[in-house]
C-alpha cells in the first residue's frame, strides 16, 4: 500500500471491509518489487549522510534511475510511498520546511531524515 490516509466512501458501502487500496493506481502495484527497492535507496543515501542530514525524494528517485533523461521522475511517487511506509515502521522522519509533518497529507517539496537517536 501507498501509506496514503483514505476514508469511507459511499460506492464502497457494500465492501468496505474489504477495501484495501485507496486508488486502482496502488491496487495495481501490489506486487511491484519497485517498494522494497525505493525504501533501500531511501535508506541507503542517508546512512551515507552525516547525522543528521536530510535528502530530497528526488535524490532516491534518480540513484534508482537506470538510464539518462528525466525518466526518474515517474519514480518519485513510488519513492514517498516508500517514504510513508518507512515513517509508519518508525525508521523515518519526513520535513517540510525544516518541521514535522504527516506525509499522508503534506504537500509541496519534503525532505527526508533519519529518527533522531537518543532523547534528541
Amino acid at each position: 500500500m501507498c501509506g496514503r490516509s483514505f476514508a469511507y466512501r459511499a460506492k464502497w458501502k457494500r465492501c468496505w471491509d474489504q477495501v484495501r487500496y485507496c486508488s486502482e493506481r496502488c491496487r495495481r502495484q501490489r506486487g511491484s518489487s519497485l517498494g522494497p527497492r525505493c525504501e533501500a535507496a531511501i535508506l541507503d543515501l542517508l546512512a551515507r549522510r552525516r547525522p543528521g542530514a536530510t535528502i530530497c525524494p528526488s535524490e532516491a528517485a534518480r540513484a534508482l534511475h537506470e538510464g539518462e533523461g528525466e525518466g526518474w521522475r515517474e519514480l518519485l511517487e513510488p519513492v514517498r510511498q516508500a517514504a510513508r511506509r518507512l515513517r509508519a515502521q518508525g525508521e523515518l522522519r519526513v520535513l517540510q520546511r525544516g518541521a514535522e509533518v504527516d506525509p499522508r497529507s503534506a504537500r509541496g517539496p519534503i525532505r527526508l531524515a533519519l529518527p533522531r537517536s537518543g532523547s534528541g
